[in-house]
């Protein structure tokens, strides 16, 4: 065999983009929000601030804020998801104890559906049944699975820590650049970051680089110019 093949068949056998997909999509949404919120509130605050503590202070607490509520929002809502399986495979186990026949039945009608013949489907139920009777339903007839299943502690701490590394970067801009033309560097370092994000992202996930990053910009560049818009129309100076 040659020494190349074993490491082929590792690479070829390494687990799918998909079973990334919990903690990437809360990963890339957290960081998303952390740079979009924290900068369009810097942006507004700069566009009504003639000096710098305000435009810091306000950026400072939509940073801790956003995390926070954030993280909480990742778990409440991912909670409320792994509730609805979990009563889902109640239901499943009972219906499983009342009536083995007709989930049979079904398990035998999706595996028609899938493209086995019906003799050879019923076989496959009747085994899979025997072997695993609650899991096989879970998985076949519910769509739960080990890559789809709800995570909520791991979709809130990527999330919230996704959030506070996102948000970080245009409060050190509001730092550390000069307060002239603030708008304009946030703005156009928020964009780079996004940038960044987006075929961070895109290279994790295996999607297209390019779209990703378009996507993440365009929706970027109008969440950070209607703040501003906002900050210039109401024109109130808290400097």
């Amino acid at each position: 065999m040659n020494n190349k093949e074993p490491e082929q068949l590792q690479d070829y056998l390494a687990p799918h983009y998909i079973h990334r997909s919990n903690w990437l999509r809360a990963a890339v949404l957290g960081a998303n929000d952390g740079i979009l919120s924290t900068a369009s509130i810097a942006i507004g605050i700069t566009a009504a601030s003639d000096t710098r503590e305000p435009i810091i202070l306000a950026t400072l607490a939509g940073l801790v804020a956003g995390a926070l509520s954030m993280a909480a929002g990742e778990y409440v809502s991912v909670s409320s998801q792994t509730d609805i399986e979990n009563a889902d495979i109640q239901r499943e186990k009972r219906e499983l104890i009342e009536t083995p026949d007709l989930e049979l039945q079904m398990l035998t009608e999706i595996y028609i559906k899938r493209g086995l013949k019906k003799e050879t489907a019923l076989q496959v139920a009747k085994e899979l049944t025997e072997y695993d009777a609650l899991g096989t339903h879970v998985r076949d007839e519910l769509g739960i699975n080990e890559v789809s299943k709800a995570k909520p502690l791991q979709a809130a701490l990527a999330s919230g820590a996704a959030f506070t590394v996102g948000g970080l970067l245009p409060f050190l801009v509001v730092l550390f650049l000069p307060l002239k033309n603030m708008e304009y560097s946030l703005y156009g370092f928020s964009i780079l970051f996004l940038i960044i994000l987006g075929s961070v992202s895109a290279k994790t996930g295996g999607s297209n680089i390019t779209k990703a990053v378009t996507r993440i910009t365009f929706w970027g560049t109008i969440a950070m110019g209607i703040t501003a818009l906002v900050g210039h129309l109401f024109n109130i100076n808290i400097g």
